[in-house]
């Protein structure tokens, strides 16, 4: 049975009753919205999306955005009524919201069933009080564990998302993070390298030296630890990466931070070229006495994955080990499509320019190479 697609009407709502300003926030630049939006604003922004979704599609509208519980009860009563209706004539599937942890109580999560809300996105950046503290977030960790467990004992899926690379914050804090997120049970978590954008209080302490980015390879190699812990609890990784607005994605907004416009498939990709590492090694007595070839064969869409970003994944195999990496769709080579989540590696070995043998043929899903990679990403935390 197919999947069925999700669409999303995404309507932003930049600072709208946000009761911080937290260190590395500057909404307009990053929703490309620098305006309060009305409930005009809402029907039409709907009314036009629906127009090029297709109805089969599993529909959602989602608040982004500032803090929306936040806002003065009536607006958001108000902006969700316009939602609602949409959800009652059967056009729309439900609704998502994202807020603050401390913005969450009983008559908040009342109102919102009334409204027929369905997501709750939390965000929570990070669980390390001292890392709050120097984002100016406003709240504690307690805060967090209070509030997502309320939104779970409503009946609510919850949403947390985190952000990587904060004031104070080192991989061992955000794989901290990432394991209790876990143990929240979330259904979905988005995760963030820290930007630093412009007119933020982060612009202000990365000029006086006061804070370091992390850079965009310390980035990858926290992340893709994160993204497997993720996938290998059946926790749905929604994003991985800052959403690029006209103004982040031509450079305008952001002065410095790991941004990479697909930062997921960095991610990725890293993952693939380290299970192709811990493979060769595994099979170290032929690699060594032999020249190596690993052909992968996959579906044609996963390619550019696995072979990296400007073809580093094939470079690196070359000058570490002397290996030849090839990546070939699987349809042209054996004449069958594999799916985006199996690959079947061929491993050949070649002693004075004759092919002795080949040791393996064998396919796996990517889910048995996150299972892996887990327990030897493990080992390195």
């Amino acid at each position: 049975m197919l999947k069925q697609r999700t669409k999303i009407i995404p309507i932003f709502v930049p600072h709208q009753g946000c009761p911080h300003d937290c260190i590395f926030c500057n909404q307009k630049k990053i929703t490309g919205v620098s305006t309060n939006v009305t409930t005009a604003e809402v029907e039409k922004i709907i009314e036009e999306s629906l127009e090029g979704i297709d109805k089969s599609a599993n529909i959602e509208i989602a608040f982004f955005g500032g803090s929306f519980t936040a806002i003065d009860i009536q607006i958001q009563k108000e902006l969700l009524s316009v939602a609602k209706r949409y959800i009652e004539k059967g056009f729309v599937n439900y609704i998502r919201i994202s807020t603050r942890p401390d913005c969450i109580d009983e008559n908040i999560l009342k109102m919102l069933k009334e409204y027929k809300v369905e997501v709750i996105e939390l965000g929570v950046q990070s669980l390390d009080e001292e890392v709050l503290e120097k984002s100016n977030r406003g709240h504690s960790v307690e805060c967090v564990i209070k509030s997502a467990n309320l939104i779970k004992k409503f009946g609510f899926k919850l949403g947390l998302q985190m952000m990587v690379g904060l004031p104070g914050d080192n991989g061992t804090k955000c794989m901290m993070t990432a394991k209790k997120f876990v143990e929240l049970k979330p259904d979905c978590v988005r995760i963030y390298p820290t930007l630093v954008l412009k007119d933020t209080g982060l612009e202000k302490i990365l000029e006086t030296k006061e804070y370091k980015c992390f850079t965009l390879n310390e980035c990858r190699n926290i992340v893709k630890k994160i993204l497997v812990l993720f996938t290998i609890n059946d926790i749905n990784v929604i994003r991985v990466g800052l959403q690029a607005t006209d103004e982040i994605q031509e450079g305008e907004a952001v002065v410095g931070g790991p941004y990479h416009p697909a930062f997921r498939q960095l991610v990725e990709s890293d993952i693939i070229k380290d299970y192709i590492e811990y493979l060769i090694k595994d099979k170290e007595k032929y690699c060594v006495k032999h020249q190596t070839s690993v052909k992968i064969l996959c579906n044609k869409k996963i390619i550019s994955t696995i072979v990296g970003n400007k073809k580093e994944n094939i470079e690196f195999f070359t000058k570490n080990y002397g290996i030849k990496l090839s990546v070939v769709d699987s349809l042209i080579y054996k004449d069958v499509e594999l799916p985006k989540d199996t690959i079947e590696i061929i491993l050949s070995y070649d002693k004075n320019n004759e092919i002795e043998a080949i040791e393996e043929n064998f396919k796996i899903s990517i889910e048995e190479i996150y299972n892996i990679m887990s327990k030897e990403y493990e080992t390195t935390i």
